[in-house]
């Protein structure tokens, strides 16, 4: 076969299928196209957990004899598609980034895996991330079985954590989307890190059947890809009510933003000392821009700040406590001092000294910061702000040291929204918006629960009249 031009490895999920269903090449082709690159260049960015080249093949001839037959599934179908290695693939190794687990076979495929397979997605690969999610903390970006994930726009910089190889690998035109994972945060760093856009779901509107176990009051699956348009896509294959899932909210999910509010009714709330102080200088004129082109769009633009309480305590004790209860048969293990980094370690060690009293009471105080975000989304319909304050932090920078670029005198505007927002289980979608000093910066829109439509309504839009998003790196 003559080989694909450069285009296609940056081509979204949508234009991939139609030029699929328009035969301007075959799911085969496609597949092994790839399939060779993930294999080729996931290595230069720690990327690639473990190559499914093969069995992405014999899918995708299936697809082919569909498409012959003029069955079609959606825009999905057909397309490479990568997952973060703490979803389960039947019968291959899912090593949950962690040399503990490194020989761990499952007989089963993820919900997410399976749902994904409905719809006809070819799974080229398991991508890599930081051990155990990040579980009992991390002080360097080397916590990982495969090491530290390298930002595709500069490879001495983080492709942030805990779904590293997810971000990196749609950044560098290995898979055109992949899935990830977020507890409090790891979805929208590396999103926001490596210039892609990603989306949080709602707590409980995706199963996690099949999924690593960190903080189950907190863990969400969602999806990372070139636009808003395609997060939609993946997350109505993924979404739906399971009864496997204790967190499940049974709701399914239809992607329809042409049925969500007018953008000229909605109303964003932002926090201006966001732009003006917290966020790096670097960054602000970016940011601001994007502030400005949602209010060009139509939307009405309000000034608010959160309420005033501990998330970041309140969410460490939480995911701690129920991180250690997850992980208490290997920290109570001798196998726990071979996870490559020592303040995961002891973090996960001090997970198991948290009194049922302190989860307690993170729990009474969870709820109260879960009543005042509804009190808040009750004056603003989303909430935008700097998805991270810094663009992509040094691969050997400890990761405990920094923070946002603040006085800490300031008020305190949204810097805790995205523990705020996974306390209280809201969907986020983060959005490319610029560049500063050649790495990327991005916003992130918090919405209402199961808001998603509008959310990718605005993201869409946004995307419509920009074109951050469509840069690439050099690779």
């Amino acid at each position: 076969m003559a080989p694909l031009s450069a285009d296609v490895f940056f081509s979204t999920a949508v234009e991939l299928n139609q030029r699929l269903v328009r035969r301007d090449f075959t799911a085969v082709e496609l597949a092994r196209a790839f399939g060779e690159r993930l294999e080729k260049l996931g290595p230069r960015y720690n990327a690639l957990a473990l190559s499914l080249r093969e069995e992405a093949l014999r899918q995708a001839h299936d697809v082919d004899r569909e498409l012959k037959r003029g069955r079609t599934r959606g825009p999905l179908q057909g397309v490479p598609y990568g997952v973060k290695d703490l979803l389960a693939v039947a019968g291959r190794p899912t090593t949950w980034g962690a040399p503990p687990f490194a020989g761990q076979v499952f007989s089963e495929d993820a919900a997410v895996v399976r749902r994904l397979g409905k719809r006809g997605a070819i799974l080229v690969g398991k991508l890599a991330m930081v051990s155990l999610a990040g579980g009992g903390g991390y002080r360097y970006a080397a916590a990982s079985l495969q090491g530290a994930g390298l930002n595709p726009w500069d490879r001495s910089r983080w492709a942030g954590g805990s779904s590293s190889g997810s971000a990196a690998a749609v950044a560098a035109g290995l898979t055109p989307y992949a899935l990830g994972s977020e507890t409090n945060g790891s979805i929208v760093t590396p999103a926001a890190y490596c210039g892609v856009t990603g989306l949080r779901p709602t707590y409980g509107l995706v199963s996690r059947r099949g999924s690593m176990p960190l903080a189950w009051t907190m863990d969400k699956i969602g999806p990372l890809a070139h636009t808003a348009e395609d997060c939609g896509h993946v997350l109505a294959a993924i979404a739906g009510g399971d009864g496997d899932d204790p967190g499940s909210a049974g709701r399914p999910f239809h992607f329809a933003p042409q049925f969500a509010r007018a953008i000229r009714d909605l109303r964003i709330g932002i926090a201006p000392v966001d732009f003006e102080v917290h966020a790096a200088a670097p960054m602000r004129a970016a940011l601001r821009e994007a502030v400005e082109q949602f209010r060009h769009m139509g939307a009405t633009i309000v000034e608010m700040e959160l309420p005033d309480f501990p998330y970041s305590a309140v969410a460490s004790t939480i995911i701690g406590a129920e991180g250690a209860t997850s992980f208490a048969k290997l920290i109570r293990s001798a196998a726990v001092e071979t996870l490559p980094d020592r303040r995961q370690k002891e973090g996960l060690k001090a997970g198991l000294r948290i009194t049922a009293a302190d989860y307690l009471q993170a729990m009474r105080v969870r709820r109260l910061i879960q009543q005042a975000m509804g009190a808040l989304m009750a004056k603003a319909d989303v909430l935008l702000a700097p998805a991270r304050y810094t663009v992509a932090t040094k691969v050997d920078e400890a990761l405990d040291g920094g923070g946002a670029a603040g006085t800490g005198i300031a008020a305190p505007g949204f810097r805790r929204l995205t523990t705020a927002g996974n306390l209280a289980g809201l969907p986020e979608l983060v959005l490319p918006c610029g560049f500063a000093e050649g790495l990327p910066v991005a916003i992130g829109l918090t919405g209402k629960a199961f808001s998603e439509n509008t959310l990718l309504k605005l993201g869409m839009e946004y995307q419509r009249e920009t074109t951050h998003h469509r840069r690439k790196p050099a690779i």
